[in-house]
């Protein structure tokens, strides 16, 4: 990847945001990485998790100044209609035009059409209400559609010719039982994005969807890595940084014919 390009990543405060914002630096990247801390009482979430999803963004871009990168942390509530503008003006202004764009927050909760229950991993899935569907379609889905409009307003308007956007999305055909409106989000998520790349595909842009393992980013513990085990389908446990090499190499100039794909990691 050459240098000189300009990346949002959302949610990069732990996980695999904080991994993507660190290896789209080391290639060369600005970054910036916005967050929002998310105070997890609920039952059934390691310390570990809950901790990560509280963290202060600044940290990661402290890491990636002190490398000599450029970097900017920017907390903000992707569910506020108002903040895809306010993150691409900050970058615009502090790191430059954004030429790649990572949709990784989510405003994840598990919800379901039963009744309220405690699932295998102990975790506690409610009913889906006004109130699931507002967290998970607010993030997963509104302000990932409203992202990329900006990166595609901006991106057209000052008459660009390489770009990269990458989503991160979870479930399947048939659906995601037990964290219904999540999986429903991130359906909407890729459509958004396989739209993105057919429309945007004459200004140099590719976009595509990264669907990654179970990934450890504080919350698998050993019932979940039992299902993995057990699993025809499932062959790994991965670290966020291995998901975050496969993200930045979308990122890449070696991947401009790879557009308009729902990559499956295994």
């Amino acid at each position: 990847m050459a240098t000189g390009h300009t990346a949002i990543v959302t949610g990069a405060n732990h996980g695999i945001g904080a991994a993507t914002a660190a290896a789209l630096a080391a290639r060369g990247c600005a970054v910036l990485c916005t967050f929002l801390r998310v105070d997890d009482d609920a039952p059934g979430f390691p310390p570990a998790y809950r901790d990560g999803r509280a963290r202060d963004g600044a940290p990661v871009a402290d890491r990636i100044r002190a490398g000599g990168g450029r970097s900017l942390a920017m907390e903000a509530n992707l569910a506020d209609p108002a903040t895809a503008t306010a993150l691409f003006d900050a970058a615009e202004e502090h790191l430059g035009p954004v030429d790649i764009l990572v949709n990784n927050a989510s405003g994840w909760v598990a919800d379901t059409f039963r009744t309220a229950h405690t699932d295998g991993f102990g975790r506690t899935v409610q009913p889906v209400s006004p109130g699931t569907w507002l967290q998970q379609f607010g993030v997963d889905a509104m302000a990932a559609g409203l992202l990329i409009a900006e990166f595609a307003r901006r991106h057209i308007a000052r008459g660009g010719t390489w770009g990269r956007i990458v989503g991160l999305t979870s479930g399947g055909n048939l659906g995601f039982p037990g964290e219904v409106s999540y999986g429903a989000a991130k359906a909407a998520q890729d459509s958004y994005t396989m739209s993105a790349a057919m429309e945007l595909a004459e200004y140099g842009v590719t976009a595509n969807m990264v669907h990654p393992p179970v990934t450890d980013t504080g919350w698998v513990n050993d019932a979940v890595r039992k299902v993995v085990a057990d699993s025809p389908t499932m062959f790994h446990v991965a670290a966020p940084g291995e998901v975050a090499e496969v993200i930045a190499y979308l990122a890449s100039d070696a991947a401009a014919l790879i557009t308009a794909n729902v990559i499956v990691l295994r």
